[in-house]
């Protein structure tokens, strides 16, 4: 996810969604939606862009033909669960996409698969509320995390009741995503990022953990 910044539009109330969708259809820059407040999105650094382009190109090769189609930064994700609408860095939905249609304007509301790409100034919500968020929608298996100052990739598999979380570190894996039967190879993923060549490769961990769902 970009780097973000909280926005007042109107210090003495709050927008309503359609509101904010309208604002969004002719705004110079995106915005989130956090409960009537909207939170500017800043723009990427180039090893955010680099990774998102990789890994986009990546999943698109290997989806061509299949059930699932995916969406790169501006394909945004609706969460009526916390009445919040967020542009993640990849989306993929199988089957067919659902959408709310609101003031004419489409968002998704089926994601099977979400990307963020971690920086310093959203890496805590990404993990935090924004992940706890994302658990509500029943059509999510997979979410990655992908760090841009270090060669770590982390991947949450819904597993019934919980979350299977493995972390993939060496250049040399390769991540199975088998909610849309895709792989991604670590390699591929850091492959214009300088911090992939000047880190010491580690045996691979594949540290397997269950998570209870936060939200059931």
């Amino acid at each position: 996810m970009v780097a973000m910044k909280q926005t007042s539009i109107e210090p003495l109330r709050r927008v309503t969604a359609r509101e904010y969708l309208e604002r969004e259809r002719s705004a110079a820059t995106k915005s989130e939606y956090h409960r009537g407040v909207l939170v500017a999105m800043a723009g990427a650094s180039p090893e955010h862009n680099a990774i998102v382009f990789d890994m986009a190109v990546s999943l698109g090769l290997q989806l061509r033909g299949e059930p699932c189609q995916g969406f790169a930064s501006d394909m945004r994700v609706r969460v009526p669960a916390c009445d919040k609408y967020y542009y993640p860095d990849i989306v993929v939905v199988c089957g067919e996409p659902r959408y709310q249609h609101l003031g004419g304007i489409e968002t998704l509301l089926n994601p099977t698969l979400i990307v963020e790409v971690l920086s310093e100034s959203t890496e805590a919500a990404d993990r935090g509320d924004k992940w706890i968020c994302y658990q509500t929608l029943h059509s999510l298996q997979t979410y990655v995390l992908v760090s841009q100052d270090r060669v770590l990739v982390e991947v949450y598999q819904r597993a019934e009741r919980n979350w299977i979380y493995t972390t993939y570190e060496d250049t040399n894996q390769v991540i199975a995503l088998e909610a849309i039967l895709c792989e991604l190879r670590v390699s591929e993923v850091y492959a214009r990022v300088p911090i992939a060549a000047a880190q010491h490769e580690v045996e691979p961990s594949g540290v397997e953990t269950e998570l209870e769902e936060a939200t059931k």
